[in-house]
């Protein structure tokens, strides 16, 4: 029977050195993933990437899964930041863009390790922190679809649910694939997403 693992951090930083500390291990454990992928990653190559000791390091995670789970905390975060942004702008068509652009960026920025850390997603068990943060990214979307004039017969949360399952399929599956040009996947889901409005 295998052991869940231990995704929490050991201790939270309070002090700025401290965070600065827990930052340049997560930016480790991101180039290892990205350098090396799943084979090359423990504690021992993050700790020594990061310049700190082992024992540094097991202040704070427990392990490679929590290193991981922080990881993705870390670009939900990002990603939720920059869609919340795109969001409260006044034209809808201008916000649905952004959102488009936020998502395209988050999966482009560094493609190796977002599709390293969407794998990983889908096999941590991340609990309700990871469905808080789909459902705030849900609910920045239904903002903007209440603003916008949706063609007769469509509900505002099928319209919601769609156009997430839309965006979220063509960025992983992009990712996938290895494509690099995120203005034509940009271009392509805005495409998919107007046009379903009848925006197009």
């Amino acid at each position: 029977m295998s052991k869940t693992p231990d995704l929490k951090p050991r201790k939270s930083p309070t002090q700025a050195r401290a965070a600065e500390t827990v930052r340049i291990i997560l930016e480790a454990a991101a180039r290892i993933l990205e350098t090396r992928g799943l084979e090359g990653f423990n504690t021992n190559a993050v700790a020594e990437r990061a310049g700190v000791s082992v024992g540094s390091l097991y202040q704070y995670f427990p392990g490679k899964d929590a290193l991981t789970a922080a990881l993705i905390e870390r670009d939900g975060e990002m990603l939720r930041t920059d869609v919340a942004a795109a969001a409260v702008l006044p034209d809808p068509r201008d916000a649905l863009s952004g959102m488009i652009a936020a998502a395209v960026a988050h999966q482009m920025r560094r493609p190796a390790l977002a599709r390293l850390l969407d794998a990983q997603e889908t096999r941590l068990p991340l609990g309700p922190a990871q469905h808080d943060r789909v459902t705030e990214l849900q609910a920045l979307l239904a903002q903007v679809l209440a603003r916008t004039p949706l063609p007769a017969g469509l509900a505002p949360e099928t319209a919601q649910a769609d156009i997430f399952a839309m965006v979220r399929a063509m960025t992983d599956s992009a990712g996938e694939r290895g494509e690099t040009n995120a203005p034509d996947l940009q271009k392509r889901i805005g495409r998919a997403v107007l046009g379903y409005l009848g925006l197009a």
